[in-house]
């Protein structure tokens, strides 16, 4: 069994993944080719945002995003230290500062309900991440933004595909950042990411940005980097568009038999109603986990922890915050385990798994459930 099962998910667009990466060796336009703007149309639909602009990683999009609004040294940028480092690290590379909001334990989220107490004259953005793949509490986040007049940034490089209260992931706020990671809900066969926005001036000068600064050829109008999305990841990822909301019904399907088997037992990271998740991860919350999941591995049952050290923790950014000042974050850093996911997994893998994690965790196996461990 494999974590993320990428080979099935080729095998089964094979056809149309092949005919799109030789169209573009066909045509030779492997830096801004014309995948790459039919690519930018398809996701800008699909979201619901006026602009899509494609770029290198979900971090570009991040310090692209940064960029745009102009934050830089002196600014401080609010965000969670429960996160891959990118979401940090974009924000530092900047030269601003990130200021940690702990997290809400039921989700493990940003807890917007901390985030008003932070904002200072030097704040100029919110940015909360849209972990495991479910949004954060967007609508009360943007209601603090507007009443202290900043920005904000959703770091939705887990959660494409995802909705809010009936609206799509990346159009939540100003700007939406997502990255194609191959591991990822949608995901490329390298690096790749996109921003989205429906401010005009904005998607300007986020384009700028990605081909450094360039209004046109050789004209360069403001700072920028080189943060083009390759032609051929376009490609891929058009191709992978095509299975895409087939692939996101799995993913709830899988994760729905794991409620069902795990629920009452083991600690589940909480869905709110309002919205739905892409179900990146799969993530349960284990006191004893070290041990379940060595006995996992025992089985050859691969588990992967998201994240075992939160971010304020981190060596490079301890000057930033002090060791307490995120508590649940870094309980829930100790006990999160995330669990095999992905549209392929059958029911069989889905029992193996939920009854090798209740042997582990020591709460038995629920006697209607028809568990098996294979071994």
């Amino acid at each position: 069994m494999d974590f993320i099962d990428l080979k099935s998910q080729y095998n089964a667009a094979r056809a149309i993944i092949d005919a799109r990466i030789h169209a573009v060796l066909n045509h030779g336009q492997y830096i801004m080719g014309p995948e790459v703007a039919e690519l930018e149309k398809r996701l800008a639909t699909f979201t619901g945002a006026r602009h899509c602009i494609t770029v290198s990683s979900g971090t570009e999009a991040l310090v692209i995003a940064l960029m745009a609004l102009g934050i830089g040294p002196g600014h401080e940028v609010i965000t969670t230290p429960f996160s891959f480092i990118a979401t940090a690290e974009a924000i530092v590379l900047t030269g601003a500062t990130p200021v940690f909001a702990d997290i809400d334990p039921f989700s493990c989220n940003i807890n917007a309900d901390l985030v008003e107490a932070l904002i200072t004259t030097r704040t100029r953005a919110i940015m909360p991440v849209s972990l495991f793949g479910q949004p954060s509490d967007m609508d009360e986040l943007n209601a603090i933004a507007l009443r202290h007049g900043l920005t904000v940034i959703e770091d939705a490089a887990q959660s494409f595909g995802a909705t809010y209260r009936r609206r799509r992931s990346c159009n939540l706020s100003t700007i939406g950042c997502t990255s194609f990671f191959p591991s990822k809900p949608l995901g490329c066969y390298g690096d790749g990411g996109a921003l989205f926005t429906s401010d005009d001036t904005l998607a300007a000068t986020m384009r700028e940005i990605r081909v450094h600064g360039q209004s046109q050829r050789y004209v360069h109008t403001r700072i920028g980097v080189g943060g083009r999305m390759d032609t051929i990841q376009c490609a891929i990822v058009l191709a992978k568009m095509e299975r895409f909301d087939w692939e996101l019904r799995q993913r709830a399907r899988v994760a729905s038999s794991y409620d069902a088997l795990l629920s009452g037992r083991v600690q589940i990271v909480g869905r709110a109603n309002d919205r739905t998740s892409a179900f990146a991860q799969y993530t349960v919350v284990l006191e004893e986990r070290s041990q379940v999941q060595a006995k996992l591995k025992d089985v050859d049952i691969p588990t992967a922890v998201h994240y075992p050290v939160p971010i304020h923790l981190q060596p490079a950014y301890v000057g930033f915050s002090s060791a307490n000042s995120c508590p649940v974050s870094s309980h829930m850093a100790a006990r999160v385990l995330s669990l095999p996911m992905g549209p392929f997994l059958c029911d069989s893998d889905i029992h193996n798994v939920a009854g090798a994690v209740l042997i582990a965790a020591g709460v038995g196996v629920p006697g209607d459930s028809a568990l098996t461990l294979s071994t």
